[in-house]
């Protein structure tokens, strides 16, 4: 689901910087930004993004009315958000065809948490298997297969094992790794990744000690090479 297009539309500059900035650390690679409706549309225009997330409160074209609009032209998802509580704010952005609403100011983990599960509905994988080398993965059962054996995973190492497969032949960082197996507060946690790198190995490569799927990218991190 990373490298699903996502437009965020906002007049604050400070949000809009720092929206566009969690999902990139998250590892998404393709965030647009819009400072206000009309800009939105001019994108919109020459491209529709996979999902779309859009500030309610902006001046002259609110994001109900730029709702309004996209729904005239597409059914793309759209998460919009609002420093507004009130029922009534939500039950007009439904009845538009909104798909979630998130309050702010609100938590990035919460933010990608909601995103994360819009693209999931939105866009469903037919193959969550992962093929590797000596092995494949099955995403949806946290299972790895060698041959008649079938051998789980840990919460820790599907995270993990999901992180780098989802930018497979791409290298992960080590920080990366650990924000994805611990949450914001990662430091000091370098030592347990390689413990959980090192029994990973022990399940997907033929040979442990000389891998030819979870690689090491000396001084950067990790990548992991799939079949196609």
């Amino acid at each position: 689901m990373l490298d699903k297009s996502i437009l965020l539309v906002d007049d604050e500059h400070e949000l809009l910087t720092m929206t566009k900035s969690i999902f990139e650390r998250a590892g998404y690679t393709q965030i647009m930004t819009a400072a206000s409706a009309h800009e939105a549309l001019k994108i919109l225009s020459k491209k529709m993004p996979d999902m779309i997330i859009l500030d309610v409160m902006m001046p002259g074209m609110d994001g109900f009315e730029l709702l309004q609009e996209i729904r005239t032209v597409s059914k793309v998802p759209v998460l919009m958000l609002t420093a507004k509580g009130e029922a009534e704010d939500r039950f007009s952005g439904f009845e538009l065809g909104a798909d979630d609403y998130l309050i702010k100011p609100f938590l990035p983990k919460e933010l990608l948490l909601r995103v994360q599960a819009i693209l999931k509905r939105s866009y469903p994988e037919k193959n969550r298997i992962v093929v590797l080398d000596a092995v494949s993965v099955d995403l949806d059962k946290a299972e790895v297969k060698r041959g008649n054996d079938t051998i789980p995973l840990t919460a820790k190492e599907y995270s993990i094992f999901v992180k780098l497969a989802e930018n497979a032949g791409r290298i992960i960082t080590v920080g990366a790794l650990c924000q994805t197996a611990c949450g914001e507060v990662w430091q000091g946690y370098e030592t347990t990744l390689m413990t959980h790198i090192r029994h990973l190995r022990e399940k997907i490569e033929k040979n442990p000690s000389a891998p030819v799927s979870l690689l090491t990218v000396k001084g950067l991190g990790y990548k992991l090479i799939i079949k196609e």
